[in-house]
């Protein structure tokens, strides 16, 4: 003879599995299997799952973390080190992350160092003294191995543990400066990236294997290196305005036609100080920025960059830690990622 159904916890009552397997006449291992979304879930009926959640959300019965924390041995957590958490760069690889991190059940902290190396040192000491169980490391240059699995977005250093999400660097310059090339660019200005970045030394690379593939001079006066740290405009506002008053001096033939922005963020100040100069972008000079962050659609004119999938890569990450950390199977020290060309209003072919 069945069970009768429980009437449901009475008030003040303490809200466990005991109690909602009495009012669902199910067994408290059932009810765990579901709400932790174990891997023997699959064999319990939907209509049974689906009752098991409803009336978890009808009690707002929470399971204990500390009780699935000891007896699992795990504390379902990891920690994100950043840069800079106002940077539109590392937020959307965090919104990749979260998605992933939420669905599986897992919590994290997230470490703005500011390109601080006593933070970048100091601070996986703290997150490791919280039993994290591995990191996620956006746009950081880390210099020596950890003890837990590691996953760098961005990162390019071959260190034991870590496993590198990076995008296609060679793949971003081809993409760049053959679109440049087709409008009839040759003359082009070129912003490198600060040694605080992870990308900028290959970055920079590739753009100049490329441009000598395509048999364009880049000259000196014609490059700038980025030297702040900020994670605003005004990163490319000063070396820009470095570029436009070195044209001045150039003759008329020698004047650059187009300017190859290290990211988004220095793309907007490159275009506040080229107009600054009365020149129009991209009438007079055509701007091509790097990462398409969302600003970059919004500006006037919108910004032609190389597409990041920030979200996406942020996503793989956490998906590859939280199989590290649950050792199924081994992923490459590099996992590449392709980039799109984003064709905006910022780029035309030059004046004759």
């Amino acid at each position: 003879m069945a069970k009768r159904k429980s009437p449901g916890p009475q008030p003040g009552q303490t809200i466990s599995l005991r109690t909602l397997g009495e009012y669902l006449n199910l067994s408290p291992a059932t009810i765990s299997l579901v709400l932790n979304n174990a891997p023997g879930v699959r064999s319990i009926p939907q209509e049974t799952r689906e009752r098991v959640r409803e009336a978890a959300k009808l009690f707002d019965y929470r399971p204990s973390f500390f009780a699935r924390s000891l007896r699992k041995g795990q504390t379902f957590s990891v920690g994100v080190l950043v840069p800079d958490l106002s940077n539109g760069y590392s937020a959307q690889v965090l919104e990749g992350v979260e998605d992933v991190l939420l669905e599986e059940g897992y919590f994290y902290f997230t470490a703005s160092h500011r390109l601080r190396k006593d933070l970048l040192d100091e601070y996986p000491k703290l997150l490791l003294s919280r039993s994290v169980e591995g990191f996620i490391v956006i746009d950081t240059a880390l210099e020596h191995e950890l003890p837990v699995p590691v996953v760098a977005v961005a990162g390019h250093r071959r260190i034991a543990g870590v496993t590198n999400v990076v995008l296609d660097q060679m793949r971003a310059a081809e993409l760049v400066l053959t679109h440049l090339f087709l409008l009839g660019h040759r003359k082009i200005a070129f912003m490198r990236g600060g040694s605080h970045s992870s990308d900028a030394d290959e970055r920079w690379e590739c753009l100049m294997k490329v441009a000598g593939d395509l048999d364009l001079t880049v000259r000196p006066e014609c490059t700038v290196q980025l030297e702040l740290t900020v994670s605003t405009p005004e990163l490319g506002y000063g070396p820009a305005n470095e570029l436009m008053n070195r044209r001045i001096a150039m003759s008329p033939d020698a004047k650059f036609t187009a300017m190859v922005c290290f990211n988004d963020l220095a793309a907007l100040g490159a275009v506040r100080a080229i107009r600054e100069h009365r020149l129009h972008v991209p009438e007079d000079i055509s701007v091509v920025g790097f990462d398409d962050i969302q600003a970059a659609a919004f500006l006037n004119p919108s910004l032609t960059t190389v597409r990041q999938p920030l979200r996406s890569m942020g996503a793989t990450a956490a998906k590859i830690l939280l199989r590290r950390i649950r050792a199924q199977g081994a992923d490459p020290e590099m996992v590449p990622v392709l980039p799109e060309l984003v064709i905006r209003e910022s780029t035309l072919p030059p004046k004759s």
